[in-house]
């Protein structure tokens, strides 16, 4: 992958106003980005570009369009819009790329930059690098001349527009009426277009986290804090829970005891629902190695595969298009309906979850248990230098854990991509087993790091 600069595993993301997060790094990239996707023919080039609602944004945004504009690239500004609603209106108006700003489920003292291709996607690993590469470039070369200037513009109807979208995703004859539903939109992109559209399909909708300040996005709410949504339900005695993130790609649902289901239990849910329709495509799931051992037995009993990809909903984006899957995930509430959208949902998914709910007439604390959890335990082990992976104790205590588990179980360990930190996570029908093999594994990584 070469060695990247600003680029991470999802855009370019970092501490706001400090680099690689700062209103330079924002113009470069509108320059170079602008530079790589004028395709030189006679049309007028589009970029749209949408953002959460973090103070940050009003730097990085203007910085973004004076690149962009420079080399003679046409803007639309879209203002507060979920993620997957930018990456929906990139193709839907036919822009050269779509731009998000947004650090998705980080404090407000974090902000990002994620692109998409024309089609949609997020941008391929050689197209980031190749932008990387101009970014440094000279910032005079390639400008337009001063007639040729892009224009910008802020347009309002893009929510609408998501909306609608979200709106036609929901199956049609099946309505939300008679429905509590309480909504965490996380004072982020969702805050408004997630509560207008509940309201249109006939809920009686409880918003919480609808009150941006530009640093409270994420702020003890939304789908890392699952306990406001839990009090909400609990508090208006709702149906059910929905928590967003600040950009609005990821859920995470609550009953209406107020009990947690994780992104594993929704797509199991979804995958079942689905397949007993005949809409599942690619014959199962895609989810991360990270996912559940518990999930994949329950695919497994339903005739259906799950296939696992690296931690990343990118990764689990490129292998739905490749094998022809409509519905992939993380159990973090990433989950991506690829009937419907190019990237994960928040959303569409809680739609999903919504449709199941109303067609099967059950409580969502029934549905709630897709399947039995495996025992999981993950440890996050520090280290100050050196590959402790490659260490000899180390390999060792992580062959002996699988031994122990004999494929009643399994153990992953992987370092961080962002962190010093080696990530020793083992699952297996036996707890006191799994937590002797975490505790093993995590003490050779202590002695060899």
């Amino acid at each position: 992958m070469g060695d990247r600069r600003y680029f991470g595993t999802d855009g370019i993301r970092g501490r706001a106003n400090s680099h690689p997060m700062t209103a330079e790094v924002a113009l470069r990239v509108g320059l170079a980005a602008g530079k790589l996707f004028m395709s030189h023919d006679d049309r007028r080039h589009l970029v749209v570009i949408g953002k959460d609602t973090r103070l940050s944004g009003y730097t990085i945004e203007p910085a973004l369009v004076a690149g962009f504009a420079s080399v003679g690239m046409d803007v639309l500004t879209f203002g507060p819009l979920p993620t997957p609603g930018v990456a929906m209106m990139t193709r839907s108006m036919r822009a050269d790329l779509g731009v998000m700003i947004s650090a998705s489920h980080n404090s407000y003292t974090d902000n990002g930059i994620k692109l998409f291709g024309p089609d949609g996607y997020k941008l391929s690993d050689e197209i980031e690098l190749k932008i990387e590469a101009m970014m440094d470039e000279g910032l005079g070369e390639g400008l337009a001349a001063p007639d040729q200037l892009g224009r910008v513009k802020r347009i309002d109807d893009a929510p609408p527009r998501y909306i609608e979208i979200a709106k036609r995703a929901f199956p049609k004859g099946l309505s939300l009426k008679g429905l509590r539903v309480a909504v965490d939109c996380a004072n982020g992109a969702g805050y408004r277009v997630a509560p207008t559209t509940l309201y249109e399909l006939g809920a009686e909708v409880f918003p919480i986290g609808v009150d941006p300040n530009g640093m409270n996005i994420n702020l003890d709410c939304g789908s890392t804090y699952p306990g406001a949504l839990s009090e909400a339900v609990r508090t208006f005695r709702a149906d059910i829970g929905i928590a967003l993130d600040g950009d609005a790609d990821r859920v995470i649902i609550c009953d209406e005891k107020g009990q947690v289901v994780d992104g594993d239990q929704i797509m199991a849910m979804i995958a079942r629902d689905w397949s007993r329709q005949g809409l599942l495509t690619g014959g199962g799931v895609v989810a991360t190695v990270m996912s559940n051992l518990g999930l994949e037995r329950a695919m497994l009993a339903e005739g259906l595969t799950l296939e696992r990809t690296q931690v990343g909903d990118r990764y689990v984006m490129e292998r739905m298009r490749e094998g022809g899957f409509n519905l992939g995930g993380e159990q973090s509430g990433h989950i991506i309906l690829h009937d419907h959208a190019t990237t994960g949902d928040g959303l569409m998914a809680a739609l999903q979850v919504l449709a199941v709910m109303v067609e099967s007439g059950r409580k969502m604390s029934e549905l709630a248990r897709q399947f039995d959890t495996v025992p999981q335990l993950l440890e996050n082990v520090r280290y100050s230098g050196g590959k402790p992976l490659d260490d000899a104790a180390v390999k060792a205590a992580i062959a002996e854990g699988q031994a122990a588990l004999k494929g009643a179980g399994r153990v992953l360990v992987r370092p961080s991509g962002t962190e010093k930190l080696i990530r020793v996570m083992a699952e297996g029908d036996d707890a006191a087993l799994v937590k002797r093999v975490v505790g093993d594994i995590v003490g050779a990584v202590k002695a060899a790091g």
